[in-house]
Formats: structure tokens, sequence, C-alpha cells
């Protein structure tokens, strides 16, 4: 049982604005960490997307004492090893820019012109409350790194994430259209089928 009150344990504005247009039309009232400033970031230690996901879940849903859904997601490029990976929000230093990022990104590609340009963007997300974990969901979407920046929409690496059957990359669809395919979208429809299934749960008939 979920109950009347979610919280979303992210203060990713980009991030909240996809999981609220997931989960909008339930009756659930979705918090945010907004609603807990005094609530401390704990440290992701995690070498899977998976462990990210638990331990903040964890975590916030003992300081706010409610229901909460946390997510870990990253971009994993096959000529790089899998990287950025878990360290995709961490990538050359949590302060360089997405702009920075993507030049670094590129260059490191343009020195491996053999190797593919494939990609996928990574989601796992699980739902604590107290000090259990009752669901886990994982989303994933395949894609290559474009040649260059594209795109004034999404965040993130949105703008180098080309998606094939778009033709565009991430960046240049909006919401729907990204949600549509994309892994936070996945993780996050797979979340309200479960909150809809599960007895007791407060959702819109």
């Amino acid at each position: 049982m979920i109950g009347p009150r979610l919280v979303l344990a992210t203060t990713n504005a980009g991030k909240l604005r996809e999981m609220r247009a997931v989960l909008a039309g339930s009756a659930i009232a979705l918090l945010d960490l907004g609603d807990f400033p005094a609530a401390p970031e704990p440290e992701e230690t995690g070498v899977t997307f998976e462990d990210n996901a638990r331990l903040k879940a964890l975590h916030y849903a003992s300081l706010t004492n409610l229901p909460t859904v946390a997510e870990d997601s990253g971009l994993e490029i096959d000529a790089l090893g899998g990287d950025p990976g878990v360290r995709s929000a961490r990538f050359l230093g949590a302060e360089a820019t997405y702009e920075a990022r993507f030049a670094a990104i590129l260059e490191r590609m343009a020195a491996l012109p053999d190797r593919p340009r494939t990609a996928r963007f990574v989601c796992a997300l699980a739902v604590a409350v107290g000090p259990a974990i009752l669901f886990e969901a994982r989303g994933t979407v395949e894609g290559e790194i474009a040649p260059a920046p594209a795109g004034r929409g999404g965040f993130g690496y949105d703008p180098i994430f080309h998606y094939p059957p778009y033709g565009s990359t991430l960046a240049e669809v909006g919401l729907a259209d990204k949600l549509a395919v994309a892994h936070r979208g996945q993780a996050f429809r797979e979340l309200r089928r479960w909150i809809e299934a599960t007895p007791g749960s407060h959702h819109a008939t």
C-alpha cells in the first residue's frame, strides 16, 4: 500500500517535470524534496543505477517518514566502455557544465572513429516505505551519440542523444514525444501501473 502521498526524491527540475507528467491524473499527492528543504543528500556510492536508486529511496524515506520514490539515471556509451554511466551527473566533476561534458564526449568519440556510436539512456527507480523497498523498475532507450549537440528541449545529455526512429535528438522533440520512448517515461509508467494495481493505494478511477 502506498497511501495518499508519495515523495519524488529529486531536486532536478527536469526530472520532476517528467515524473509529474507521467503520474498526472493520479489522486496521490505528489511531494518533492522542495517540501523537505532540510533533507541532506546521500552520497551515491552504488556501482549500478539500481544500487543508487535504492539507497536514495531508503535515505529519503527515513527522513520524510513517507513513501518515497527515487531514481538514478544516466547515459551509457558503448565505445567508451559504458561511460559516463552511473557517474553521468558527476562526469568531469559535479560543477561541470553539460556543454563541457558534450565537448569531452565528442572529443573522445572522434578519437575512436571505428567504434560504434551506439548508446542508451538508463533509468532505475525504487520505492521505499520505511526500511523496505516495495517496488523497482528499469527503463532503457537505445540510440546513438549525435555528431554535434542539437535541440533546446529536454535536459542533461538529451542534445547529444540521437534517437533514430525520430530522426532527431531527444532535445529536438516535445515532452510528450520524449516520454513516450525515453527511459524515465518507461520506468515511471511501470510505477503508475503498479500503484493503480496495488490494493489500498489511492488512485483515480
